[in-house]
């Protein structure tokens, strides 16, 4: 019995235009000992830039943990200090900034700025297509999950994009840390030392 040509469609891009798609058609027979190879799909994707919003009040190393992980998924990464009125925070928006300018690598594909109201709007002015966030516990990502799916809402065009702590920062966060340092523990592993010292002369009175 003589196998019969069918078509098959593979995507692969057309030029540079990265919203432009073809279909190059291929050929193979039904007889499976008979199938010619298949040319591989060409995919060319988007530049992909994402925003990792937060206090950041202050920066730690589970902080930068997510950092160091996220830049190989996104072309860019804005880190964005939010300012929010009616919080009272240890630093200012200058001061946090400056700490993450500082303890941040020296990369072209990283940014840090400051931003008030909806993480949906400022993404939206900015032409950011993800947000990144940082999933450390089940609550954590029960609080993310809802917060996410107000976002699509607000805005279908942007995702969220959830990223796991290495093991050892799990369980750091910001807030931790002001409570170990303001009753005199030592957080030198969740802190870069520039950071520590800067949070202590904040926290800790000075004996006179």
């Amino acid at each position: 019995m003589g196998s019969t040509p069918c078509q098959c469609a593979a995507i692969v891009t057309g030029d540079k235009d990265p919203d432009f798609w073809a279909i190059r058609p291929h050929r193979w027979h039904s007889d499976r000992t008979a199938r010619a190879p298949l040319a591989p799909p060409v995919t060319v994707r988007a530049m992909v830039s994402a925003l990792y919003p937060g206090s950041f009040d202050p920066v730690t190393r589970g902080h930068l943990d997510l950092v160091e992980r996220a830049l190989p998924l996104f072309d860019h990464l804005t880190v964005a200090v939010g300012i929010n009125s009616q919080k009272t925070p240890t630093f200012s928006s200058e001061e946090r900034v400056a700490m993450l300018r500082e303890v941040l690598p020296d990369d072209d594909r990283l940014s840090v700025v400051t931003f008030s109201g909806l993480v949906v709007d400022f993404c939206r002015k900015e032409k950011i297509g993800a947000i990144l966030r940082g999933v450390r516990t089940v609550s954590d990502f029960e609080s993310e999950y809802q917060m996410a799916l107000t976002n699509r809402h607000l805005e279908p065009s942007i995702e969220s994009v959830f990223v796991m702590p290495s093991a050892q920062y799990s369980y750091v966060s910001s807030s931790l840390m002001r409570e170990v340092v303001r009753n005199g523990g030592d957080v030198s592993s969740f802190l870069h030392p520039t950071v520590e010292q800067r949070l202590r002369d904040r926290l800790q009175p000075k004996q006179s």
